[in-house]
This record gives C-alpha cells, structure tokens and sequence, in this order.
C-alpha cells in the first residue's frame, strides 16, 4: 500500500466533481499523493492509504451510487482513515426573509440538520472528518421539467439563487486540514 489518498465521488451536474478536485488540489498542494476519480470509477481501495468520498444530495441522500460505493467498500474503509463531504444547495445562502419563512434566522442554523443526511455513511463507516458544502444551482441543466419548474419558483420567491454557491475557501481550508488525520 503506498500513501496514495483516493478522492472520489458522485456527481451528477459537475459541482460535486469540481468540489472533489479542488479537495484533491490541495492535498497535492500540501505535499500528499492524490488520485481523484469518480466512484464507478473505483474496483479496488488496496492501492491507497486514506479515502476521501463526497456526493451530491438528492432527496436529502447521497446518490445511490455513492451509497453503493460505500456497502461495496465498506469492509476495507473500515481499515484506513476514511473522510466523507457532500454538496448540496440546502446550504446556499438564503435571502433572510427566505430563512425567516424557514422559522430560522440564517442558513448556518441549518447545518445539523444537513449534517444529518451523512447518517446512512456513518452507520457504515466513521468519518474521521466531515465537510458540507453549497452547490450550483444551473436551473437549466436540470433534465426533469417538474424539478426545473419548482426550482424556478424556489427562485422567483427568494428561496435560493441561481448561481454557483461554493465556498472555494471553505473547501480548501478543509481539505488542507485533513492531510493531517488521513496521513498521520
């Protein structure tokens, strides 16, 4: 096994992908070795020393790809450290009118309750560290008509803005701490 740290992920418009490059960036940038690669990807976790694994939230759930990656994988992820992240637009910075329908004051109230869609993971495999993060919300690559209309509504009412939401400081600022608890 060589101190290679596998960063992989579920993505099904790019934003998830964007977020696991740049994690892989700057694992590299902080002098680890980093393979980055989509979980269908991925047969065998015996070359790599740590696993990184993200997904984009559907539902309130990573993609069932990713959640196959993770029964797949389980028993060897319990053997390495293991860090897990998602993306989804649940924490994009709403319009504090938007947040005051919620019955919350801002958007970082809403963490936990995010935090909670990891759950499925855990009871699979411990994290040793966890990052959640904001999407991209591109209306128009959104294949079914029914989503792209309730998006849209989300939009005309102040809910979420279109746009990209991702906090690149945020994500990177993650990913230089975990280098320490996946290498040690």
């Amino acid at each position: 096994m060589s101190n290679t740290i596998l960063v992989t992920y579920a993505s099904r418009l790019g934003a998830t992908a964007g977020v696991a490059e740049a994690i892989g960036k700057t694992l590299t940038d902080n002098g680890a070795q980093v393979e980055v690669r989509r979980m269908e990807e991925v047969t065998d976790l015996t070359p790599y020393s740590a696993v990184v694994a993200g997904s984009a939230i559907r539902g309130k759930q990573w993609l069932p790809e990713a959640m196959q990656f993770m029964r797949t994988h389980q028993a060897a992820l319990r053997q390495k450290p293991f860090a897990a992240f998602l993306v989804c637009m649940t924490l994009a910075t709403l319009a504090p009118t938007a947040w005051a329908q919620c019955g919350v004051k801002d958007g970082e109230k809403y963490r936990p309750q995010v935090a909670a869609w990891l759950d499925p993971v855990r009871s699979l495999v411990k994290p040793v560290s966890e990052g959640l993060f904001a999407g991209v919300l591109d209306i128009g690559q959104i294949s079914s008509f029914s989503d792209r209309l309730k998006f849209r509504v989300s939009v005309l009412v102040g809910v979420w803005q279109e746009g990209d939401h991702r906090d690149w400081n945020a994500i990177r600022e993650w990913a230089a701490r975990l280098r320490a608890v996946l290498l040690p």
